[in-house]
């Protein structure tokens, strides 16, 4: 399953701060004098009288033209207004407070008009104008870094971005611009560590942190095959947002991963069965032939329910052999069923405890789960496991089964194992605590 940045954003989040500027970066204007000669002063966002007492004024044929352009854009005519600006522009000599309000302005009409690049460039000026406060600023380079994204400069971007939250900024509109720069900008490792720290710190005050961020991350960890990482995000992905889609490709990541242990094929068909990704008949084929084969014919048979009940077991080319192996299934289970505890003298005897385990999630498969998981818990306690992170995953599938998932999550979160055994509990883990 791939994912894409541009599933983050979007149109909508791209131009959310343009109209957020052209609305709070206004130029009040204020005249000093009256008639012809008058000389205007420009101030931003309503602060003229403060810019007036800082002896900020402007020239008429800079103020003329600048004024022009603000009425233009209150009438959304961008390209208009941007010729005035222009006009402005041309004036030589600007003191520095005139040469900061004009490229304010034209960032406002550049960015009205669509023209990003102009418009990124003449924030990012007037972020840099000894005329501007701190709080200012970081409007400038929030403005700056959103308008260098829009026009695909996602290395301008992101270094605006890092530099508006290094002084303080906290819109999180601008993080997501600033970590979509990363990542199109092919900084994968740099988008996956802030996309990290924000994921965990939303983790620990409980909050769900958002699909597309998940997604982004996902995407980051396949552009530097980092399998680990992938298979992390994919886990975070099914337990907020638990869409079949994602379980897909989790449960696959698991099965196919270097190191899986070919022993484990069973408990991974149960956890496919569980969590409902299960796709063909072959797959339920394999899975009960596996139960029959550990004995458990009780399991194999609720299996093949399953396949029948799905519509991929008892149709096709293969359906004389789905029902024979139907009929095995229910010969081998009427026989268990006539010995069921016939051997509990001996299983109590034995050396360790792997013959109690097996013996016990029998008893609970047939639905006595009592009896069977408290041969199971003897069993673990008695040791002289070869696997016991097998044992620690079997008892927790044998609580799940008997309808106790807290316990079962408590007893697969000791599950360690590296050959796929803490990888399978884990996904229990996630199933279960949702299910609860």
């Amino acid at each position: 399953m791939g994912f894409s940045a541009t599933s983050m954003t979007g149109t909508r989040m791209r131009h959310r701060y343009i109209g957020v500027l052209l609305a709070g970066l206004g130029v009040a204007i204020g005249f000093e004098g009256a008639g012809d000669t008058a000389v205007p002063d420009f101030a931003p966002i309503g602060s003229a009288r403060a810019q007036e007492s800082a002896g900020n004024t402007v020239r008429p044929e800079i103020g003329k033209p600048i004024q022009a352009a603000v009425d233009l854009l209150k009438s959304k005519r961008g390209k208009d207004a941007l010729a005035r600006v222009r006009e402005a522009d041309a004036v030589p000599n600007k003191t520095p407070y005139e040469a900061y309000l004009v490229e304010r302005v034209r960032g406002q009409a550049a960015a009205a008009a669509g023209d990003a690049s102009t418009a990124a460039r003449a924030f990012e000026a007037t972020a840099a104008s000894s005329a501007v406060s701190g709080a200012e600023r970081l409007q400038f380079l929030a403005a700056a870094a959103g308008q260098y994204y829009v026009a695909k400069d996602y290395g301008r971007a992101a270094e605006l971005g890092a530099r508006y939250f290094k002084d303080g900024g906290t819109d999180r509109a601008i993080r997501t611009v600033y970590i979509q720069a990363l990542y199109l900008g092919n900084d994968f490792a740099a988008a996956g560590r802030e996309l990290l720290r924000d994921i965990q710190a939303e983790e620990q005050t409980g909050k769900t942190p958002a699909e597309d961020k998940l997604q982004l991350l996902a995407s980051v960890y396949l552009k530097q095959h980092d399998n680990a990482g992938y298979a992390n995000a994919l886990e975070k992905l099914v337990a907020f947002h638990p869409k079949k889609d994602y379980w897909l490709a989790v449960v696959h990541g698991v099965g196919t991963r270097s190191g899986f242990s070919e022993r484990l094929a069973l408990d991974f068909a149960r956890l496919k069965l569980a969590t409902g990704t299960m796709r063909t008949a072959t797959e339920y084929v394999e899975a009960a032939q596996l139960s029959l084969q550990v004995g458990f014919p009780a399991e194999a048979k609720k299996i093949i329910e399953q396949g029948y009940l799905a519509g991929l077991l008892g149709a096709g080319p293969e359906s004389d052999r789905h029902g024979r192996l139907r009929d095995m299934a229910a010969r081998n289970l009427a026989e268990d069923k006539k010995t069921l505890g016939q051997d509990d003298p001996q299983v109590a005897s034995a050396k360790d405890g792997t013959v109690l385990l097996n013996a016990g999630l029998n008893y609970v498969l047939n639905g006595r789960a009592d009896k069977g998981l408290e041969m199971m818990e003897q069993g673990l306690r008695k040791g002289g496991l070869k696997r016991p992170d097998d044992a620690r995953l079997h008892l927790g599938y044998a609580y799940h089964l008997a309808g106790q998932n807290q316990r079962a999550i408590q007893v697969l979160k000791a599950t360690q194992g590296a050959d796929g055994t803490a990888a399978l509990a884990r996904l229990w883990i996630i199933h279960l605590g949702r299910a609860s």
